[in-house]
């Protein structure tokens, strides 16, 4: 996978480095427990975003979260323009369905679901009309383009806060415009949009470059809440090294809003 191949020629970079300047690398403590108890960002409804593609996929994934102590999993299908056309009417029911099919597995975990909504021109009629999805106290996960900040971004949160809604920003840390300009982090972070960092980051899943920015959102205490981003059951095995690794136990020490949610 390259995932793993960009893991492994940073971690080859970074030991050659350490052994130079005899720096001792930051290990994880291995009697680590993991205190997360919900998930609060995955693609979990079947074949209605990019995530997964059946219930037998689905459950696969619950069933993966509940054996690693989560209790309740909120999971949020991308919402978004002409390419994911979701919203209540079909998410909810097909999260019924899920539902029950975890209680005749006798898989026992609670499971929501609310939506990754994309700031994009039809986002503010969404707001209008009320009928966001929302998770814990009328919390709204929105999500960016990756490469440039849209238009009405700023109206958007701005809508969004009139109207009783908290704003999640999705995995802040893999927006090249936020990194390369970091002190707007922090101007949104001073403005009370809460940041969700994304578990896959702090193992260099995505990027070195948007590790070490997740990095530098730990360092600087910015981070509200840790969620997956899980598509399916190809994503388990990353999920499992992520939950090990030294960065996800950094995070860990902050106070998270998961288990209030």
């Amino acid at each position: 996978m390259l995932w793993k191949n960009n893991i492994a020629i940073t971690n080859l970079t970074m030991s050659i480095l350490n052994k130079l300047f005899n720096i001792k690398p930051k290990t994880a403590d291995s009697n680590f427990v993991n205190p997360i108890t919900t998930e609060i960002h995955s693609h979990l409804i079947p074949n209605i975003d990019d995530g997964v593609q059946s219930i037998q996929e689905s459950i696969a994934v619950f069933k993966h979260f509940a054996e690693r102590g989560y209790k309740k999993v909120i999971t949020t299908p991308h919402i978004m323009g002409d390419f994911y056309k979701n919203g209540p009417e079909n998410i909810l029911p097909a999260l019924d369905i899920i539902s029950t099919e975890l209680k005749n597995q006798g898989i026992n975990i609670e499971i929501q679901a609310a939506a990754e909504y994309m700031i994009d021109d039809a986002f503010e009629k969404k707001i209008a009309s009320g009928n966001l999805l929302t998770f814990g106290q009328n919390h709204v996960l929105v999500e960016l383009p990756f490469t440039e900040e849209p238009a009405n971004f700023k109206s958007a949160l701005f809508e969004l806060r009139i109207a009783g809604y908290k704003p999640v920003l999705a995995h802040p840390e893999r927006y090249a415009f936020l990194a390369m300009h970091r002190d707007k982090f922090t101007e949104l972070f001073e403005q009370g949009i809460l940041f969700q960092i994304n578990l896959f980051s702090l193992i260099g899943y995505y990027s070195p470059q948007v590790k070490k920015t997740a990095e530098f959102l730990i360092e600087n205490k910015m981070v509200h809440m840790v969620g997956s981003d899980c598509h399916g059951p190809r994503h388990l095995p990353v999920f499992n090294d992520a939950i090990k690794s030294y960065n996800y136990q950094r995070i860990c020490e902050l106070p998270l809003i998961n288990n209030n949610l």
